[in-house]
């Protein structure tokens, strides 16, 4: 007997609730390391950019008459991840702003969760930046004051000691840091089988390619793990380059948005003016999404790929 259903056919237990409840417990070694390091201004800045994006979106859906939708837990994703990619010395009204943009202008003004065309977070930090460049390029505070590692490397000035950087005694964004701290809470991800390695992997992979050949100094291990350690590649390819809706949804169509990331965030990072580029690689990532799936859509079953013939 055949049974005649409704699509999705292959159903999972987990909820998005759940999924997003993961990436939030896979958050708090980085949020708890960021905290500690950074004082209690830190904590501030976390606590009140969560309430403001779960805030701003329960606002919404009560305006314009939608189902409430922060259960969903995406809205406190979006906060903590924003939060994590601020200086720990900006002000508190900068999560605000950046609250309210990430979810007003780039998540529920196209539609809501699974509709952002990019990463809410990342927008609104774009935004930040963009507007209140002094602020956000601020790294001074009570526990460290001068150049963040990799800006340090980029203007050839003496870099931190490497352990430091991979502990995540440095200068930063609250939640960059600690390298230690991130990859505990990738681990737990890939165990939870919320994420894979094909977007994280290809992006590192890629990047690593792209300035063994490209920034001069070869092999050299030290340069490529304080390249590593030292910025927002680790938070960015795990935690946000992993995201469902704006990350491709063909398994070659990951491999190469991983790829695109690494060879953009190699050329800022290189070539650039900045010492960091994670954020704009990923953004613009985002903006080709579509165009990467049209070019790696699978054939459907029982088809087969038509060849053009030359006129």
């Amino acid at each position: 007997m055949f049974k005649v259903s409704s699509n999705p056919h292959i159903r999972s237990k987990d909820t998005t609730a759940r999924i997003m409840q993961y990436v939030v417990i896979a958050l708090l070694p980085t949020t708890v390391f960021g905290v500690f390091h950074f004082g209690l201004h830190a904590l501030l800045q976390v606590l009140i950019t969560v309430a403001t994006t779960v805030l701003t979106e329960y606002i919404y859906d009560r305006c314009m008459h939608k189902k409430i939708s922060i259960g969903d837990f995406s809205a406190v994703v979006t906060g903590l991840l924003l939060a994590l990619n601020l200086p720990p010395s900006a002000p508190l009204w900068i999560g605000v702003i950046g609250g309210v943009f990430a979810i007003i202008v780039v998540k529920m003004l196209f539609g809501g969760l699974g509709q952002n065309f990019m990463n809410p977070a990342l927008g609104a930090r774009c935004f930040l930046i963009i507007s209140f460049t002094s602020i956000m390029t601020n790294f001074d505070c009570d526990a460290y004051t001068g150049a963040t590692p990799l800006a340090a490397i980029k203007t050839g000035e003496s870099a931190p000691d490497l352990l430091d950087m991979i502990i995540g005694r440095t200068a930063g964004t609250i939640g960059e840091t600690s390298m230690i701290a991130l990859l505990i809470g990738a681990v737990f991800l890939l165990l939870m089988k919320v994420i894979d390695l094909r977007v994280p992997g290809t992006y590192i992979l890629s990047f690593v390619i792209f300035i063994i050949l490209f920034s001069g100094h070869g092999l050299d291990i030290n340069y490529i793990l304080s390249q590593l350690a030292g910025g927002g590649l680790m938070l960015g390819a795990f935690f946000m380059a992993t995201d469902y809706v704006t990350r491709p949804v063909t398994k070659n169509g990951q491999y190469v948005f991983g790829m695109f990331l690494g060879i953009m965030t190699g050329i800022f990072r290189i070539f650039g003016p900045s010492a960091e580029g994670v954020s704009y690689a990923i953004i613009l990532g985002n903006l080709l999404v579509p165009l990467i799936e049209q070019f790696t859509k699978p054939t459907a079953f029982g088809k087969k790929k038509v060849k053009k013939e030359a006129v």
